[in-house]
């Protein structure tokens, strides 16, 4: 599936294809010999890398092409000949482990399939791994997919030759809630521990004790023996013993060679040889990480991370792993619904849902009674579609709604940002991609966690850190775990103050200010910024300043999926698909031609925020509603207020929520596993994914073709291939864009004693709808905490490890704190843990005022709601 245009157009594409990858430089390059065969590769390559570009299949476990070479299991031993001194061949005396040998010129290489010595060293070796490996085939979770078994059949013996007792451990042993390890079928490849130390930088988990009970497990250091010291590769506070608390432990399930490491959630549920796998792309974030999808008799089982090396490699997010089982969640909404006359939601045909939801739309349009003043429709699509539901929901306010009172932001949002999204984001994809960020040599985090809010880019930037070529500076409030991990360089901020702090970025200052425009000058060097610089004015006009300023790239990277698709369509007020402006007579004329209509509406709508305004007031006569929740948007009692008062509501969704609890007409949509689309990424990438299982419920775009021809409006978007057609010929837009935003930054507000700044920002894993329904993953969230400096906390009596309440008159959050390196008067929550709703709770968002006081004790995990241990150290916290 494609979302360009086969056929010859002249029209930019909406969302291009892709570029074809650049053709490698040339480099220094070595010739040699393996099994005869003379090949050329680059200097440095591995033995074992350069026969697999020839076809040659070496048996290994502890290789793996993104960890650095270790030569732990010794299972791909070769045998050896190089040049001398005197320059003639030399055999090496013993076998050499081709994992960790770089070819050099004129060697020669034989593998097992031309020598014989290679093929009795390797199996040598597994006979030896197989000594105390359990026979628990049959059972084990890797049975059928187990390079260990393959490799027994195809370089072990046919018997063997072990008659006594083999080793045994208790089994299993919980490595968190999620990771079971069985320690008898591990062969000490080290790929878990390398992963763990060289990517993700979460140094939970490492070998211990030494000879024949040498084995894996917690990084304990009483066990290790390092007990009032510090082990090579951890921090202080890294060294608890505590399960293993990653954003990204799938990961060592998936590398794992054998069945040692295995998924709690997956655990004995099925055998490889029973699953069907269909490739599919992760709709957690704007990162667009390839998946594969293992499903049997119409359930999803498990998922597993896809190879992409352009965007995620090889690795996702424990959220894009295990946080599936919302799209079969009990509360699956499996039938359209219509509220009867006794105000219940019953359930109904689609015939009679639609018609239903056509009569009340047009009744709210155009009422009857001319004193009306409920008059007009709009719509809120949500942050979670594809890139086809998006173009239908942008298209259906437009043709079916005469609205452009159609907004995709289900968070906060700014007049401000929205400029910033027509001025530089609409219609310029893969301006900044994965791999300008990974070749940059600074990269500024302005408003956004890498680590949060954007897993697979935090491990691409990582990669390059622990590689010495990439620095990393973030303007934030508090420097993060995620940001020490990343060696980062903080620019602390206030909430509120990101603008001025990014007006300071200039050459010549004499601070790290002045250092921070120095490394933006280097060429290559990329800002990106978040979504949370909605509630910050000013910041990103001033981040545009600074990308002129210092040649920068700058790039946008959205939390939700859906995000960039929504810009690209046009699911704003102001503009039109492809970055067209509502404004622009041209560009709508240019619309309105290829959607066969006479004129669209001129003047830009309503945001997502005077959208629910209106409706509150009672100014707006029906409502269009996707997957939005209440509790994302900045005030959600304002949010329940609106919905409860619109005359007549509509909603689409897959689950049953605030929202449809209080809709007129409730019609069911697929979620992304029973549909094809294509999710966008943050970059602008198109990434198509097929639908995995077989299923009647029908995506937005169909959903909406039909409410539309009940509305007697043509909309043409039945089918994948109807949109992409009307995509392809749409293209982008080469006329005026939106002005870019200027807005001033706002002056910091008067805090009085026993007040502070709010700040706070969503964690990866938190009391999020799409994560529902998913125990074992919960049980790895990071306990919510209050985060203040020393100062702050002592001016109201709190106490690290204490309990602090933060309270606005709408109610109190009280969490246990965190003394923090961070800027006075500023508290910083999780915006949706386990007993931190901010929004919810609070009514307020990053940068208003709360009022802070000691609280009499900590919470404890019961009163938290979350599966860690509350009783931790601030400091063990800090590195969950």
């Amino acid at each position: 599936m494609t979302i360009t245009s086969s056929g010859p157009t002249t029209a930019t594409p909406l969302v291009p294809a892709a570029p074809a990858p650049a053709a490698p430089e040339p480099t220094d390059t070595v010739t040699f010999e393996i099994d005869g065969l003379e090949t050329t590769v680059p200097k440095g390559t591995l033995v074992i890398r350069a026969a697999e570009q020839v076809g040659i299949q070496i048996p290994r476990f502890c290789d793996h092409p993104l960890l650095a070479p270790a030569g732990a299991c010794r299972q791909c031993l070769v045998e050896v000949w190089a040049p001398g001194r005197d320059g003639n061949l030399a055999k090496m005396p013993k076998p050499q482990a081709s994992c960790t040998l770089e070819a050099t010129p004129g060697m020669q290489v034989k593998t097992q399939h031309t020598s014989a010595e290679a093929d009795k060293a390797q199996h040598g070796v597994m006979e030896l791994l197989l000594v105390n490996h359990p026979l628990d085939c049959p059972v084990c979770d890797k049975g059928g997919e187990c390079p260990l078994q393959n490799q027994a059949m195809s370089n072990g013996r046919a018997t063997t030759r072990f008659v006594d007792v083999k080793r045994t451990f208790p089994k299993p042993i919980a490595i968190s809630t999620q990771i079971l390890l069985d320690r008898e079928r591990c062969v000490l490849c080290q790929r878990c521990t390398r992963f763990s130390e060289e990517v993700a930088g979460d140094v939970w988990i490492d070998l211990q004790k030494r000879g024949a009970q040498q084995q894996i497990g917690t990084f304990d250091t009483d066990v290790l023996g390092f007990a009032g010291d510090t082990p090579v590769g951890a921090s202080t506070q890294d060294t608890s013993g505590r399960p293993f608390a990653s954003y990204f432990s799938g990961n060592t399930v998936q590398i794992c060679p054998v069945g040692a490491l295995t998924s709690a959630a997956y655990r004995f549920r099925s055998r490889p040889f029973d699953l069907v796998s269909t490739p599919g792309v992760a709709e957690h974030d704007s990162q667009g990480s390839a998946i594969r999808v293992d499903h049997r008799r119409g359930v999803v089982l498990r998922r597993l991370a896809g190879d992409d090396p352009v965007v995620n490699q090889e690795w996702i997010t424990d959220k894009d792993r295990f946080a599936f089982t919302w799209q079969s969640a009990p509360d699956r909404i499996t039938t359209p619904l219509v509220r009867n006359a006794a105000g219940e939601l019953e359930p109904a045909s689609w015939i009679e849902a639609l018609d239903v939801a056509a009569a009340g739309l047009r009744a709210a349009q155009a009422p009857s009674d001319p004193r009306e003043t409920a008059v007009g429709l709009a719509a809120l699509p949500g942050g979670r579609l594809t890139l086809e539901d998006a173009y239908a929901w942008s298209k259906f306010a437009r043709v079916a709604l005469g609205t452009n009172d159609v907004d995709g932001r289900a968070r906060p949002h700014s007049a401000e940002e929205e400029a910033f999204l027509g001025h530089h984001v609409a219609g310029r994809t893969l301006e900044v991609t994965f791999g300008d960020l990974v070749a940059a040599p600074a990269v500024l985090l302005v408003g956004l966690e890498l680590e949060e809010e954007a897993g697979i880019a935090f491990l691409r930037v990582r990669e390059q850190v622990v590689k010495k070529r990439t620095r990393v500076l973030s303007v934030a409030p508090l420097a993060s775990r995620g940001l020490e991990r990343l060696s980062g360089t903080l620019l602390a901020a206030a909430p509120g103050t990101e603008a001025e702090v990014l007006d300071g970025i200039v050459a010549g200052a004499d601070d790290v200010l002045g250092d921070a425009a120095a490394a933006l000058a280097a060429e290559g060097a990329v800002v990106l910024v978040g979504e949370r610089l909605a509630s910050s004015p000013g910041a990103y006009s001033a981040a545009l300043r600074l990308a002129a300023r210092t040649g920068a790239r700058l790039a946008w990277v959205p939390r939700r999926v859906g995000e960039r698709a929504a810009v690209e369509t046009g699911l704003l007020p102001s503009l039109l698909p492809g970055g067209r402006p509502v404004a622009d007579s041209g560009a709508r004329v240019d619309i309105a031609a290829v959607w066969g209509v006479e004129h669209l509406p001129g003047e830009p709508g309503r945001s997502a925020g005077e959208i629910l305004a209106a409706a509150r007031a009672g100014l707006l006569g029906g409502l269009v509603v996707g997957g939005l929740e209440p509790a994302d948007l900045p005030d959600p009692a304002i949010a329940r207020e609106a919905l409860d008062r619109v005359p007549f509501l509509v909603s689409l969704e897959v689950r049953r929520s605030e929202v449809t609890d209080r809709a007129d007409v409730v019609l069911p949509v697929a979620p992304p596993v029973e549909k094809p689309g294509t999710f966008v990424t943050w970059e602008g990438r198109p990434r198509p994914f097929t639908q995995a299982l077989t299923s009647h419920f029908l995506p937005d775009h169909r959903v909406l073709d039909r409410l539309a021809d009940a509305l007697g409006v043509e909309l043409g978007t039945g089918s994948l291939t109807a949109v992409h057609a009307e995509l392809d010929q749409l293209g982008g837009w080469d006329g005026a864009r939106v002005d870019a935003p200027d807005v001033p930054a706002a002056e910091p507000p008067a805090v009085a004693a026993g007040t502070a700044v709010l700040a706070t920002w969503h964690q990866l894993l938190d009391e999020g709808r799409l994560q529902s329904g998913e125990p074992f993953l919960a049980g790895t969230a990071k306990q919510p905490v209050a985060r203040v400096s020393a100062a702050t906390a002592a001016s109201v009596g709190a106490t690290d490890g204490g309990a602090i309440a933060v309270s606005t008159d709408a109610g109190t959050i009280t969490l246990p704190v965190v003394v923090t390196d961070m800027p006075d008067l500023v508290v910083w929550l999780p915006t949706n843990a386990p007993g931190s709703a901010v929004r919810d709770t609070l009514h307020a968002d990053a940068g208003d005022l709360v009022r802070i006081a000691a609280a009499p004790g900590a919470l404890t995990r019961e009163e938290t709601g979350t599966g860690q241990d509350a009783g931790r150290s601030a400091h063990e916290e800090v590195g969950a």
